[in-house]
């Protein structure tokens, strides 16, 4: 575990390799060890792999300003970039990591080499229906009052419950949550988790209303919730080139299947060698 400021947070971080910077960013339900079984394939293929724990996630601090909006959580992106000593770096997102990390890539183009992200199309391709509604009711849920008790009830049910509605093909493990789970039990990292969905408004952020203008590859879950047919529905967001890879698992699939993601994400480094190096 190590630590470094940036964007006036003290992010904690884990690290593994070394040679260009792969900054992996986490979602929800979920911390930096999301990428347990791709970082050491990372490393091994010459890349210094980064996962910090995102803005208000323990041990990384509260953020003074209680900002959660995906405007700020580009700017920790970038800003992580710079505190970690390069000037660019592979951004690879999962969740809510997506989402920013498809905001820093348009914001600051020249700082984001290659884009990856997983389980999230391009917000703005994203249309409710009634069932993919019902499926992401905790979007409603998260932002209210009294959601962190419902979050803490029954040792965090909650959180193994949203796992397992969101990769509904898989036989979680029984210890899969619990490093999410130990951060939520500091109750104000709870409450600056629940603030990502409480920061949501009812318009994308003008971040991403702008054209993505670096190579990106979107990891798409067969099984996903969020068909692989709305990431086809978002190549008018992006003005390079755009990969959409369907890989085996839900939501999660990244933790489903970790040798396959694994060899998949190196395949896509070694493809983009040139261009990252």
């Amino acid at each position: 575990m190590k630590s470094v400021d940036a964007n006036g947070v003290s992010f904690a971080y884990l690290e593994q390799g070394t040679g260009p910077l792969v900054l992996l960013v986490h979602g929800f339900p979920d911390t930096p060890h999301t990428w347990d079984a791709a970082m050491p394939a990372i490393a091994a293929a010459g890349y210094r792999a980064v996962a910090p724990f995102t803005r208000g996630y323990a041990p990384t601090t509260i953020p003074a300003d209680g900002a959660y909006d995906t405007d700020t959580l580009a700017a920790d992106v970038l800003a992580l970039i710079e505190a970690l000593g390069e000037a660019r770096a592979i951004v690879v997102g999962h969740d809510w990591g997506a989402s920013a990390a498809y905001a820093a890539a348009a914001l600051a183009p020249e700082r984001v080499p290659l884009l990856v992200t997983v389980g999230l199309p391009h917000p703005s391709a994203i249309r409710p229906t009634p069932r993919l509604a019902w499926t992401m009711r905790h979007f409603v849920t998260l932002r209210r009052a009294r959601a962190a008790d419902r979050m803490r009830a029954n040792d965090f049910a909650l959180v193994d419950e949203l796992v397992q509605r969101w990769s509904p093909g898989w036989r979680v493990p029984p210890d899969e949550t619990a490093a999410v789970k130990a951060v939520f039990r500091d109750p104000a990292a709870l409450e600056a988790a629940l603030g990502y969905y409480r920061a949501l408004g009812l318009r994308l952020p003008a971040s991403l209303g702008k054209p993505i203008t670096v190579p990106t590859v979107a990891f798409a879950g067969e099984h996903d919730h969020v068909s692989p047919r709305t990431y086809e529905r978002a190549r008018h967001c992006f003005a390079a080139s755009y990969e959409v890879l369907q890989v085996p698992g839900g939501h999660f699939m990244h933790r489903e299947h970790p040798e396959l993601f694994a060899t998949e994400l190196v395949r896509v480094l070694h493809d983009h060698a040139e261009r990252v190096r």
